[in-house]
């Protein structure tokens, strides 16, 4: 994003769209309301992982006000750079829109908002389902609790985490999932804490334990970097993706991508499993507009 589109969308009333508006999300329980009030810690951190080339494609007109939209759902493959081959693997999301902010709210990077704290509905920052998608019954785009993302955990490993979670200040839990006709499961979890300190906290919890073989998803017994994904800039967002490892190219009952978002108070984990390999298209794109919406 410019410097010139970040003026442009402080002078602006209206919300910044990216693309079309998300579905209706209607709430489906209350969220998180610790008391605890941290004071916050100003975080700005480049995103070290994720992909510029869909961030270009998918968002390529860097427009802000009201009524700019995207329209790249709109545009013909061979009118938008990177979208001349129709087969390139890439899902087919809906236009997407940044979310209203409650009158006199800032953005999560602007100035006046030093503590990073994204105003708009969490639900709303989520990413929507492709074209085509089932849409999971249980993970619909409404408030989950934190029970959601643990079952994303091996057995062993959800206790310690649902124990450190309690000492946190963990106020929001929103959750979207869905099943590609090319069999590929995704699901996104975003964690809003009460400042930044407390989402940076989890944040480096689980990179420890990652980088020790711990705290893996679900079926996962090794990883590695996931090279593949590769600098997207998001200002002030980082982001640190993952793929399952296996020696013999095995992986059961199929291989697992995922990645962790840092944005703010926000705390967001993409996760995406396919029977034999997960496709390195789409979660690249599911990654870059997730951080997208996010920042």
């Amino acid at each position: 994003m410019t410097e010139q589109n970040r003026t442009t969308e402080q002078a602006q009333a209206e919300p910044e769209q990216i693309q079309a508006e998300p579905e209706q999300i209607q709430p489906e329980a209350e969220p998180f309301q610790p008391e605890a009030e941290p004071k916050p810690r100003k975080s700005r951190k480049p995103l070290l992982w994720g992909i510029a080339r869909w961030t270009a494609a998918v968002l390529v007109c860097g427009g802000v006000g009201a009524g700019t939209a995207m329209g790249i759902t709109a545009a013909e493959r061979t009118d938008v750079p990177g979208l001349a081959t129709e087969s390139d693997g890439r899902w087919e999301y809906p236009e997407l829109t940044l979310p209203a902010l409650p009158e006199g709210a800032p953005r999560p990077f602007t100035d006046g908002n030093d503590g990073e704290i994204h105003h708009a509905d969490l639900r709303r920052l989520l990413l929507p389902a492709p074209a085509g998608a089932t849409v999971d019954p249980k993970l619909k785009g409404g408030w989950t609790g934190f029970d959601s993302y643990l079952e994303l955990l091996k057995e062993k490993d959800r206790a310690p985490v649902k124990e450190y979670i309690a000492e946190s200040t963990l106020r929001h839990v929103a959750a979207r999932g869905w099943t590609t006709p090319d069999g590929t499961t995704t699901r996104i979890h975003l964690l809003r804490f009460s400042s930044v300190a407390f989402a940076e906290a989890f944040k480096d919890d689980i990179m420890r334990d990652v980088s020790q073989s711990e705290r893996l998803p679900l079926g996962v017994e090794a990883s590695k970097i996931d090279m593949s994904v590769k600098a997207v800039e998001v200002p002030a967002v980082s982001a640190y993706a993952y793929t399952e490892d296996a020696e013999d190219g095995e992986y059961g009952t199929g291989q697992t991508r995922w990645a962790y978002i840092q944005a703010g108070d926000t705390f967001g984990v993409v996760t995406q499993t396919r029977k034999g390999e997960a496709l390195t298209v789409p979660f690249q794109q599911t990654v870059a507009l997730q951080a997208q919406l996010l920042g």
